[in-house]
């Protein structure tokens, strides 16, 4: 008797086990309802949460006043009531500028914290580490701190969209300067051994063409952990260089431009837009040594005196002091971090209540001459489902010794 009542207890045990599994199963299908909340993950009545990494600590740490400043803006947007009612929730840990850490970071994001999609981490390296997985879990990636050209591959990475022009886009636009203003440049590279510098590379061979090989005569590369690049600027100094391209992130760029400047180089220095801030890295080089440097822009610059009495410029600086008074409002970089949440700010506008990631990426990607704020003139995005590259022009700048003087009419390097 104990024997049959043991076995109708474990009967019903089982029952009740596949009643509960069915139910549970019966409440997560699409029948049930709650397809729209599932689909909207991140999102509630009241909040919209977003996660990013960020470099706050490592070797490209000038970078975290992208996240810092986006942070600000988020507070204010939630001051002013947020997105339809919906208050920014944005999560932003340090990843250290490594891939490992970015991953573990971006996973805890999705996993642990349920955000709704992923939004303006910084650096080439991280952000290809952690695509893989964003992409295959259909996980926004948008408005990425990189200026990879493989960022704008919407046939096998339909998640992931970048903002800022690629870098083979820029090393485009310089190529194109240096076939009119130094048609027989002797030049060299320093580049950074990862996506970020090659693509400098590549896009100085799509420019030059068939001039490319007679024009770059040294390319020498450096890695992230490198102490300097002193050895490096010599190097390329020794083959006779007179035009230098520093595809370098900003440590790297600072030391770059004091070693040339005190080995005596004199070469047309061309200058990667992502290290061309004068806060961050033209200063500590010394502004001395930094005189005569090209870069290209699609930003107005912050420090610059001549946009003072701008209406954009002056509403950035007057949010930069309620909102960011321990950031510098000279620091370019605040300024990419105040227009890339702007622009993630006018998507989600755009969503209107539809908040699911699917429509989050679709209005990511049906944007029509939208006006960056505090772009130069003439500046705006347009993308399509198959058009992933949201700013594709620039214009010349060079360096005076306290700001930057443009030059030369707008050019896309497409």
């Amino acid at each position: 008797m104990s024997n049959r009542s043991g076995l109708f207890s474990r009967l019903c045990t089982s029952w009740h086990v596949l009643l509960v599994a069915w139910s549970g199963a019966l409440l997560m299908s699409p029948m049930s309802g709650c397809k729209k909340q599932d689909a909207q993950t991140g999102v509630t009545a009241t909040e919209i949460k977003i996660g990013q990494t960020m470099p706050y600590s490592g070797p490209a740490s000038a970078y975290a006043v992208i996240g810092k400043t986006e942070l600000a803006y988020f507070k204010r947007i939630n001051e002013q009531g947020g997105i339809q009612g919906r208050k920014l929730t944005l999560l932003s840990l340090d990843d250290g500028y490594a891939p490992p850490r970015a991953v573990e970071q971006t996973r805890k994001l999705v996993e642990s914290e349920g955000v709704a999609f992923v939004f303006g981490s910084v650096g080439t390296a991280v952000n290809t580490a952690v695509r893989p997985y964003l992409n295959s879990n259909k996980v926004p990636q948008l408005f990425i701190a990189t200026g990879a050209d493989k960022w704008a591959d919407p046939v096998h990475f339909p998640w992931t969209i970048g903002w800022q022009p690629s870098y083979r886009t820029e090393a485009r636009v310089y190529a194109r300067y240096v076939l009119t203003a130094r048609p027989a440049a002797r030049m060299c590279v320093l580049y950074q051994n990862d996506d970020f510098g090659k693509d400098y590379l590549a896009g100085l061979k799509d420019g030059l063409g068939d001039q490319y090989d007679k024009r770059v005569v040294q390319t020498v590369s450096y890695e992230v952990t490198d102490p300097t690049v002193d050895s490096q600027i010599v190097t390329l100094q020794g083959a006779g260089c007179d035009t230098f391209l520093s595809a370098t992130t900003p440590k790297f760029a600072a030391n770059a431009i004091r070693k040339v400047f005190d080995i005596g180089w004199k070469p047309l220095f061309f200058m990667s837009n992502v290290s061309a801030s004068i806060t961050s890295v033209l200063a500590p080089a010394g502004l001395d040594k930094s005189t005569g440097i090209i870069t290209g822009q699609f930003m107005k610059d912050n420090s610059d005196p001549s946009v003072a009495s701008d209406p954009e410029m002056n509403a950035f600086r007057a949010f930069m002091k309620q909102y960011a008074p321990d950031l510098d409002p000279n620091d370019v970089n605040t300024a990419v971090g105040y227009s890339e949440a702007a622009t993630l700010v006018h998507v989600l506008t755009q969503c209107g209540d539809d908040l699911s990631r699917d429509s989050i990426m679709k209005q990511a990607a049906s944007l029509k001459d939208y006006k960056v704020l505090l772009a130069i003139d003439g500046v705006k995005i347009t993308t399509s489902a198959t058009d992933f590259k949201p700013i594709t022009q620039m214009r010349l700048a060079r360096f005076n010794g306290k700001s930057y003087d443009t030059f030369g009419e707008l050019m896309s390097g497409d």
